[in-house]
């Protein structure tokens, strides 16, 4: 089974996916970081340089590459990663995938995405906690319609790995 872990920037995805493939005793691949490694340039580079445009792109083409390799993993995506091109739709329809999207409240991401928004291209022009707040909570209505697509919905309330780990391993198995 291929487990894709979707859901909004700062929601764990990485962090969650990691702990997941260790305990599934399967590789764990991140779209970034492949990204990364297929561009020899960081996200934050390839957003200022090429655009947000030319990131979809690769991003979209990366995942298709990524889903299309034989055995079983569990792939993070980017927040946006479903929302754009036919991302969710090619998941979706995809045999052994199964997609599950970590729900997390605003006050959470808002939270854990403040301290770290300069690393962010996304983000890095937002310089107040309430406009980093009205930011997300506008991506999170635009962005719900892929998100709820996914075949599973975690609630991310937790804040703690293991937590998040053992409910995922309990709906799917």
């Amino acid at each position: 089974m291929k487990i894709v872990l979707i859901g909004y920037m700062g929601s764990g995805k990485s962090s969650v996916g990691k702990k997941l493939a260790e305990v599934l005793n399967v590789p764990f691949k991140d779209i970034d970081l492949e990204i990364e490694n297929e561009q020899g340039s960081s996200i934050p580079d390839i957003f200022l340089n090429k655009g947000e445009v030319y990131f979809r792109k690769v991003e979209n083409s990366i995942l298709k590459k990524i889903l299309s390799q034989d055995g079983n993993f569990v792939l993070a995506t980017g927040g946006g990663t479903p929302c754009y091109a036919d991302s969710m739709s090619f998941m979706t329809e995809q045999e052994n995938v199964v997609t599950i999207f970590l729900k997390t409240p605003l006050t959470i991401l808002s939270d854990r995405l403040f301290l770290e928004k300069e690393n962010r291209p996304l983000l890095s022009h937002i310089k107040t906690p309430k406009a980093l707040n009205d930011f997300i909570r506008k991506h999170l209505f635009e962005r719900a319609f892929y998100y709820n697509q996914a075949t599973e919905i975690v609630d991310n309330s937790e804040e703690n790995i293991d937590e998040m780990v053992k409910k995922i391993v309990m709906k799917l198995f």
